[in-house]
Order: structure tokens, then C-alpha cells, then sequence
């Protein structure tokens, strides 16, 4: 309610603080791939998992835009190592 007379919330909302899951899984994934975490701990509990996952995609539409945009290659395939000149 504080938050929300200083402006610094609309009004009428409130904002809780994340889990502490939630902020751990987000900050492992901002740091490694999932696949490093799964090779480094022998056993991780699904809910961690889970929680990670969903952290490890991409949150705004450009960074979605942008990893969606498949490049085939055809055009490059000379830059591409492993292409026709190697």
C-alpha cells in the first residue's frame, strides 16, 4: 500500500516477493546452460528442474524473435564450419 502511494506501484496492486526456488532457479539459469547443471549434480529435485527449465527461455518477444529465427545456412554454407571447404 506504501509502494502503491509513493506511484511506484499502480494502484490497487501488489507485488509479492519471488520463492526462494524461483529467484535461485533464475539466477543458475541467467548463469549456465541446463544441460551444464544436469552434469555437474548427480540428483536435483524435479521441482528445482522444472523451475530452472522455465527460467532457461527466453522471457521479451525480441529474444524469442530472435532464437526462433532459424538460419539454414544455404546461403552461408561457406562460413558454416564443416561447409563445402572442409
Amino acid at each position: 500500500a506504501a509502494a502503491a502511494t509513493l506511484g511506484l506501484l499502480p494502484l490497487g496492486k501488489t507485488q509479492s516477493p519471488g520463492s526462494l526456488l524461483d529467484i535461485a532457479a533464475r539466477k543458475v539459469a541467467e548463469k549456465w546452460p541446463f544441460q551444464r547443471v544436469e552434469e555437474r549434480f548427480e540428483r536435483i529435485p524435479e521441482p528445482v528442474q522444472r523451475r530452472i527449465v522455465y527460467w532457461s527461455f527466453p522471457r521479451s518477444e525480441k529474444e524469442i524473435c530472435m532464437y526462433s529465427s532459424f538460419n539454414t545456412g544455404a546461403e552461408d554454407s561457406a562460413a558454416v564450419p564443416g561447409g563445402p571447404t572442409a
